[in-house]
């Protein structure tokens, strides 16, 4: 996990990568290749369906501290020109999100609280059996 030194300055001078880590650099190039190459194929093959309502880009940011990702989804709602949509107090995310046509680009902060309360209710998914799982079983036999 890369973790940017100050998510809230890029410019910041005593940081000499600019908050940016060189690999993110490799990985951003390439995303942002795989769009265009994306946008080309869809252009020049009208033939291939596309999602009629758009789509969305979701981004998470990778801080492990809830300040640092806070923070990342308030320089990034800043450069986007959007307010924060903060749903936290209701057991929500705190997200940055703009659209470009029907395409959503949207930064995701999940609060630590509400990740850990998801994962407990996963954990009993194991232990929970449909009747068509319980159909299938017995003809598997």
């Amino acid at each position: 996990m890369t973790t940017h030194t100050n998510p809230t300055d890029p410019t910041d001078p005593t940081d000499p990568t600019g908050g940016v880590v060189p690999g993110d650099l490799f990985a951003r190039h390439q995303v942002i290749t795989g769009l265009r190459d994306l946008a080309d194929f869809l252009e020049d093959n009208p033939a291939v369906p596309v999602p009629e309502y758009g789509d969305s880009f979701d981004v998470f940011p990778r801080e492990a501290d809830e300040t640092l990702s806070a923070a990342v989804v308030d320089h990034v709602a800043e450069l986007l020109g959007v307010p924060v949509q903060d749903d936290r107090a209701q057991g929500g995310h705190y997200i940055a999100a703009r659209s470009f046509g029907r395409i959503t680009y949207r930064l995701v902060h999940i609060p630590d609280r509400v990740r850990r309360a998801f994962d407990a209710r996963r954990s009993y998914l194991d232990n929970i059996r449909t009747d068509d799982d319980q159909d299938d079983a017995g003809q598997a036999a």
